[in-house]
């Protein structure tokens, strides 16, 4: 039902359901006060607005500890290194991103754990989802963490979250009910102001084929196994994610633009560290806005950088040329896509003796 002002409101019974709990400790929040209710004969009726609020507070409670896990990498009886299991990964970004290297999170970790005293900057200049940036903090690898991106709906998401109205983003994620209608009305808002376009941002990567936000990618109609869109859509995920990201606003920077540029600038600083996750020489033009990339020109500044790097790439020719030109270490590592097909990219670096164990 609704009232003169056009407010809805759901019975008890409802707001159960779409909160999780019982009927009994549903009305229990209501007489704690901690849930805003108004009595309508011997029920409770809830608005929605107030229901999505409180499922915002949900998600905003202190954050447990992320203790750092034991830096293993996993590996095959034979003592080669096999392909990382995602699922023992955390998953901290918020995007569903094409591309995304959670599974390279352990090689992380190692890379960092070798580094003779913990960085005092960790940059990720060409981030995207930035699981790298999020794990070095979240996980006290780094002292604090620049996530540098180009793409200008993505960097206006860790903006928002990073240095502006984080809760009201988290608020409209609670509040959005997902239709074709309601999709396509989002997307087409992202102009308003910068927290239309974040959210119109997460909605078109949440409901866009592989999460690929470059131009042209198309919407799914049905959602997955044709489970409707809402099979698509997790706010509670969404907002627990990105209220735990909030909290370490002080030690995250966000910062849209040119990645190069920001190497180069920060090229002799000892203190840094650089994880660099550059459009590869195929597939970046399938997946990203902005993937054409001088590949040569990457590999100068990074020979150019006074902190340790670690780059990956796709398993090509040319950069395997620019590597051994520069005479920088190549490992060849083992990565399953999202339809778990195994594949080849390569790790680069200055040192990989990390790698070995023992």
């Amino acid at each position: 039902m609704e009232d003169l002002f056009g407010q809805h409101y759901l019975s008890s019974n409802d707001a159960a359901q779409v909160l999780g709990y019982t009927v009994q400790h549903t009305r229990l929040l209501i007489r704690q006060g901690q849930l805003p209710a108004q009595k309508l004969g011997r029920d409770w009726l809830v608005s929605q607005g107030d229901l999505a609020r409180f499922r915002v507070s949900q998600t905003t409670s202190p954050p447990r500890r992320l203790d750092t896990p034991e830096v293993t990498l996993p590996r095959a009886p034979n003592g080669e290194i096999s392909a990382v299991n995602v699922s023992q990964v955390p998953q901290l970004s918020p995007f569903r991103y094409p591309g995304g290297k959670t599974w390279l999170i352990p090689y992380v970790r190692a890379w960092l754990h070798s580094s003779p005293s913990r960085p005092r900057l960790f940059v990720e200049p060409f981030a995207g989802g930035a699981i790298a940036s999020l794990t070095a903090v979240f996980e006290d690898l780094a002292e604090r963490a620049m996530i540098v991106e180009m793409d200008e709906d993505v960097s206006v998401v860790w903006k928002v979250i990073l240095r502006g109205d984080y809760e009201q983003l988290m608020q409209r994620i609670m509040e959005f009910l997902p239709s074709p209608e309601s999709v396509r009305l989002a997307i087409s808002e992202q102009g308003l102001s910068p927290l239309h376009h974040a959210f119109a941002t997460i909605v078109r990567n949440r409901m866009a084929r592989g999460g690929i936000l470059a131009p042209g990618a198309g919407i799914v109609k049905n959602g997955e196994n044709g489970k409707g869109l809402t099979s698509r859509w997790y706010p509670e995920t969404l907002c627990r994610r990105i209220g735990e990201i909030a909290r370490r606003r002080k030690r995250l920077d966000p910062l849209g633009g040119d990645g190069f540029g920001v190497m180069r600038a920060l090229a002799s600083s000892d203190g840094a560290a650089y994880f660099v996750d550059p459009p590869y020489t195929v597939a970046g033009r399938r997946l990203y806005k902005h993937s054409e990339m001088d590949h040569s020109e990457l590999f100068r500044i990074l020979a150019r950088l006074e902190g340790s790097f670690l780059a990956t790439y796709d398993d090509a020719q040319e950069i395997r040329a620019l590597a051994d030109k520069h005479g920088f270490a190549v490992h060849v590592i083992a990565m399953k896509t999202t339809h778990h097909l195994q594949k080849q990219e390569l790790l680069i670096s200055r040192d990989l003796a990390w790698l070995t164990p023992g």
